[in-house]
């Protein structure tokens, strides 16, 4: 039945759910970044696409989740399932894709002229594939711990990932057109592979202190973002102001002003 507390357990549900996409939606954003430019946005729709896909799938599998976080690998005293083993794969990889992407970042900076060849557009959607169920594993989790109805986790799944899809597009243009914001989102992707290493480790680093440092961290780059943009603005209006012509009242240097003009003053 559909009552107040069932809406303010939707609403709240929705809210966490789209927490949890922040991550997704920038290893998106990076991995549509290597793809050609009338590529991208086909990419973001894709990724976003399968990864509520992925979600609602899962969400319907509970009982496979269930048996996902058995032990399933011994190593030393620690014991593995499935899902740390998923955990530790997804974020080696995304350790890779991170410190690669920031190479070849610093040697198109020094060498522009030599760009680099696109990713392809197949390679690209199977990536995101592959991370969307990493990245589904916390969002299902925390959909099964705070609704008891199945309906109210689809719809939360569903709402988050289409609030997602909207705001996405800003953020992913935002992050291709400032090359310091790229580099900066490329720091989190490293920071997410990290803590996913960690949580397969068995060393769960609570997700507050990551979205913190990373919204600190955006909240700084924005003021350097803004000040270069002053600066800019500043300058330019410096050379635009030593460029202008001199107004018809001024003489120009080295123009003598005419006896008739001396006489009348």
């Amino acid at each position: 039945m559909f009552d107040l507390e069932t809406l303010f357990g939707l609403l709240t549900l929705t809210g966490l759910e789209i927490v949890l996409g922040i991550d997704n939606i920038v290893v998106i954003a990076i991995i549509a970044a290597t793809l050609p430019v009338h590529q991208r946005e086909q990419a973001r729709v894709i990724g976003l696409s399968l990864a509520m896909i992925t979600r609602l799938m899962l969400l319907f599998s509970i009982a496979w989740i269930a048996g996902l976080t058995q032990p399933m690998v011994m190593v030393g005293k620690l014991a593995l399932s499935g899902r740390d083993l998923l955990m530790l794969g997804g974020g080696l990889f995304l350790i890779v894709k991170a410190v690669r992407e920031m190479h070849e970042a610093m040697e198109a900076a020094l060498a522009p002229e030599a760009s680099r060849k696109p990713t392809g557009f197949a390679s690209a959607i199977a990536q995101i594939v592959v991370l969307d169920v990493v990245f589904s594993f916390d969002s299902v989790i925390t959909a099964v711990g705070m609704a008891r109805e199945i309906w109210v986790m689809a719809a939360a799944v569903i709402i988050a990932v289409f609030i997602m899809l909207i705001a996405s597009g800003p953020i992913m243009r935002f992050i291709h057109v400032n090359p310091t914001i790229k580099m900066l989102a490329l720091a989190f992707v490293l920071l997410i592979g990290m803590a996913l290493v960690a949580e397969g480790m068995g060393f769960a680093i609570p997700k507050g202190y990551l979205y913190f440092a990373m919204l600190f961290s955006v909240f700084v780059e924005s003021l350097n973002v803004a000040m270069a943009r002053r600066r800019r603005k500043a300058e330019a209006e410096v050379q635009g102001g030593a460029l202008a012509p001199p107004s018809k009242s001024e003489p120009l240097a080295g123009n003598p002003v005419p006896a008739q003009q001396q006489g009348l003053s």
